[in-house]
């Protein structure tokens, strides 16, 4: 147990309501959603730091997990209006945006032919011409082209609306994407569950019930997903709790959930660009809040491209064990929207290195997190020169 959760844990001027939320995160106990709630409103970063830091430690030791990955997005064009987005583009404009066919994503997938990646991650804009046969035949090509390359492949807002096409169920269309050879399923579209918020920022997508049920689907099949949701717009922190709640539950029913992935509103050049962004402050506390809650979840994870090199260093001691991956410079979802990273891309030497300048031990792993490598002691040729690793006092000492 750290000194700082020591210190909590002996602080008799603490609220005793957040004194019983760390001495259940000590017991290995789950808290209530009123609890959950209670550490938004009145947890501060120091505190919220240490619980969310005990549980990664307590997981995962130093363990921090990235991936060699690319992404596929085959269009930017969709039929579907959500306010928080700065990547879509309406249909009657689409001539600023992208409509990639099956042989331009093949030629993307080819280009990583040498190179040891072990995921493609595609997702994009919906649109009638992306249909189940399209994307069958897309997943079928990968397969054959590549078959040891992982798929994971779009979001319930996307199968919802191919199966609708098709005039298919759920349950049918699923079984079909996973023998097409789809091998899990991202975590996008989840945005905030609670209608009062979802029908506001994404009206006309697939409900967060709806949502849920496709990934209960997938789990069902044996199968693995991620988990997102979309914070710091105008949802309040009672809807952040509704969704975590609603994610652990599905969790307890099926185990199928591998991570789950917090996302920072960008608002840039979107329907909500007068609304200011969270801070860095607060996108630590929900990292560290989402650790705390989700403790059926394995694996929390800060997607670096969207908030950032620092940012995603400090999250490391506040329950983040994942960074994702290399992505070279292969999204334009967030860089679009006004994230940090503009081109987002890290070498493996990069990735490695922003792990190790935090103390914390780097491991590349696949997608269902077996591990390729640990890179604790390999040396690279920027190493000869280094002088040595920060750590973070506050909550590693």
């Amino acid at each position: 147990m750290t000194t700082s959760l020591n210190i909590i844990l002996q602080d008799r001027q603490l609220n005793p309501d957040l004194q019983k939320i760390a001495e259940k995160v000590v017991a290995n106990e789950r808290i209530s959603p009123e609890e959950g709630l209670l550490l938004f409103e009145e947890g501060d970063l120091a505190y919220l730091g240490a619980l969310a830091n005990h549980i990664r430690e307590k997981k995962h030791g130093d363990k921090t997990y990235f991936n060699r990955n690319f992404h596929i997005e085959p269009t930017n064009v969709c039929i579907y209006t959500c306010t928080f987005c700065s990547y879509s583009r309406l249909i009657k404009k689409r001539s600023e945006g992208w409509e990639y066919t099956q042989e331009d994503m093949m030629d993307i997938v080819r280009k990583y032919d040498d190179q040891p990646v072990t995921e493609v991650h595609i997702v994009g804009g919906v649109l009638p011409q992306y249909d189940l046969d399209f994307y069958v035949n897309l997943f079928r090509a990968i397969k054959q082209h590549r078959p040891d390359l992982h798929v994971k492949a779009l979001t319930p807002v996307e199968y919802h609306y191919i199966f609708k096409l098709a005039k298919i169920s759920y349950e049918e269309g699923m079984k079909i994407i996973k023998d097409s050879g789809v091998d899990s399923l991202p975590g996008g579209g989840a945005e905030i569950f609670h209608p009062e918020i979802r029908d506001q920022i994404a009206g006309g997508k697939c409900s967060g019930e709806q949502w849920l049920r496709i990934h209960e689907i997938w789990h069902e099949l044996g199968m693995r997903s991620n988990a997102t949701m979309l914070y710091g717009h105008i949802e309040r922190f009672e809807h952040r709790i509704d969704h975590l709640e609603k994610l652990r539950q599905l969790q307890d029913k099926t185990g199928g959930f591998q991570t789950f992935i917090p996302l920072k509103f960008r608002n840039q050049d979107n329907q909500m660009s007068h609304l200011p962004e969270s801070t860095v402050i607060e996108d630590l506390r929900n990292y560290a809040i989402s650790r705390i809650y989700l403790d059926n979840f394995d694996h929390i994870k800060a997607y670096w491209p969207m908030i950032g090199r620092d940012t995603a260093q400090l999250a490391l001691s506040f329950g983040v064990n994942d960074i994702d991956g290399t992505i070279d410079d292969t999204t334009k979802i967030y860089s679009m929207a006004g994230s940090e990273e503009q081109n987002p891309a890290l070498s493996t030497e990069e990735l490695v290195n922003l792990v190790r300048r935090v103390g914390r031990q780097p491991i590349e792993r696949d997608t269902l997190y077996n591990i390729i490598q640990d890179y604790t002691d390999v040396v690279f040729e920027s190493d000869k020169s280094f002088k040595g690793y920060m750590a973070l006092p506050v909550l590693n000492n």
